[in-house]
């Protein structure tokens, strides 16, 4: 599985915005970005300091693309394969996006509450930890649909990441979309979320796909 391996805090640097690919430390006063003055809050690398000049057309679109694709924590290829799915369904194209990002199972795992953050979330579904509908999925890209029902398999829930997990999840609050079982350790998902319901930055994914339609 393809994915990235360097350091992460140099990402929501270089987007100049908090990306919280490190779960709650991203709240913390450990934060780089929080720790950093704000004259010092720019680009990582021996070119982050020189003056900033007004961006492109296309400066803006690419890095507003790779804001969204690094929030959700996706390599580029299959970030633009979304991008063709949500392309193909019908509607707004850039609302479908965010909805298919939202239904991967890594990102469902990481709402529920079981991870973190969604690079842990990932991690726990490649070694097999959940089940979906009952069946083991350890694809984390694997898209949810109405209806679904994840939840940990039982052998994983002797282990000790999930031992007394249920009070970790009765203090994390799931999105509207989806309903938990914290005794089961288990969610079911109601619906697609609509953009409204997303919990994502102010991304303006219209230029996301002004970037791919070019």
């Amino acid at each position: 599985m393809a994915r990235y391996t360097g350091p992460v805090c140099r990402l929501c640097r270089r987007e100049g915005m908090k990306l919280y690919l490190k779960g709650s430390r991203c709240d913390s006063p450990k934060c780089p970005i929080v720790q950093r003055a704000p004259a010092r809050n720019f680009p990582p690398g021996q070119h982050g300091q020189r003056r900033t000049r007004r961006p492109s057309e296309y400066g803006l679109q690419l890095r507003e693309k790779q804001k969204v694709r690094r929030f959700y924590g996706i390599l580029e290829t299959q970030f633009h394969r979304h991008y063709v799915e949500a392309a193909r369904r019908g509607g707004v194209t850039g609302d479908n996006l965010l909805q298919i990002l939202e239904s991967r199972l890594d990102n469902v795992v990481y709402r529920m509450g079981f991870a973190d953050s969604r690079k842990q979330a990932r991690q726990l579904v490649r070694h097999g930890h959940f089940v979906v509908n009952g069946r083991k999925t350890n694809i984390p890209s694997f898209l949810v649909r109405p209806n679904d029902v994840v939840a940990v398999r039982p052998e994983s829930r002797k282990r000790e990441y999930f031992t007394d997990f249920n009070e970790v999840l009765a203090t994390r609050r799931a999105p509207d979309w989806m309903t938990m079982d914290v005794n089961a350790m288990s969610g079911r998902i109601l619906q697609l979320p609509l953009r409204e319901q997303i919990e994502v930055p102010q991304f303006n994914d219209a230029l996301v796909v002004e970037h791919y339609s070019r």
